[in-house]
């Protein structure tokens, strides 16, 4: 299936790894020319080489900060000055601090809410003048399961990710007009290494050792395993693509039917 985007600008966040580099890959081999961010710049530029080298496909690594609308707006631009356009914005970097209640204090709330939310409004924000002037534009942003599936020990990622799904819903109706679709894919577990990140805090918080806290994750998920970055990169490249041009305002759970009361056993 030609997906249509062979010329397309796609920007991608915290694409020096994980998920947002498996969409970069895959968007790079459907034709598209890719800039990617991070704040790491050794790990960008590698990242950048490999894609390149394997897709043969320019793509541009900007280091940027997105904590800041100044830094959301670095990005944009500097990947604006380098293709002279911009079509697809994949919003996808950034992690919040897992824990309960009583083992969160408040700059936890505030570093979920400030890089996991605030981040993906800055660059929206950047992104949406130059996408309504050309009447096109694709915005998918990789929010996560716990939005839609709450558990007591991911608390700020769920208020993080039920606030970006929530910004996502809101902004499909405000942009359909000009031909811009918005929408989000929510992930659960993912094999990167955030997701052993995740596992740390789960076993803390559940008393248990890290190996047990996987295998209670695992046991959750009814296919019985991780899933892979690619696996979520495949349906972000296709809501980026044309072929998706009446999905607008959804909201797409990539998580094998997780079911986290499972994960709150003892």
């Amino acid at each position: 299936m030609d997906l249509g985007l062979t010329g397309r600008v796609a920007l991608i966040t915290g694409g020096s790894k994980g998920i947002g580099y498996a969409c970069a890959l895959g968007l790079a081999r459907e034709g598209a020319s890719v800039a990617i961010c991070a704040r790491g710049q050794e790990r960008l530029q590698q990242a950048a080489r490999e894609i390149t080298s394997q897709t043969g496909q320019e793509v541009l690594a900007v280091v940027a900060d997105l904590t800041t609308q100044a830094g959301a707006e670095h990005f944009v631009n500097a990947a604006l000055q380098h293709f002279g356009r911009l079509d697809i914005l994949v919003n996808n970097a950034g992690s919040s601090p897992g824990g309960s209640l009583a083992n969160l204090e408040e700059h936890h709330w505030m570093e979920s809410l400030n890089l996991k939310f605030m981040g993906y409004v800055r660059t929206t924000k950047a992104v949406v003048p130059h996408m309504k002037a050309q009447r096109w534009g694709r915005i998918v942003n990789v929010i996560g399961n716990d939005g839609v599936k709450p558990i007591y020990f991911e608390l700020t990622p769920g208020a993080a990710n039920a606030a970006g799904i929530n910004f996502t819903l809101a902004l499909a109706e405000e942009l359909a007009p000009y031909g811009i679709t918005v929408n989000a894919v929510n992930p659960g577990p993912v094999d990167t290494e955030r997701w052993w990140g995740l596992v740390r805090t789960m076993a803390r918080e559940k008393g248990i050792s890290e190996e047990e806290a996987n295998a209670l994750a695992i046991k959750s998920i009814p296919i019985g395993r991780l899933c892979t970055p690619e696996e979520v990169a495949n349906v972000v490249v296709f809501l980026a693509s044309t072929r998706a041009s009446f999905v607008t305002g959804a909201s797409i759970t990539v998580d094998g039917a997780q079911r986290k009361a499972l994960m709150d056993a003892h």
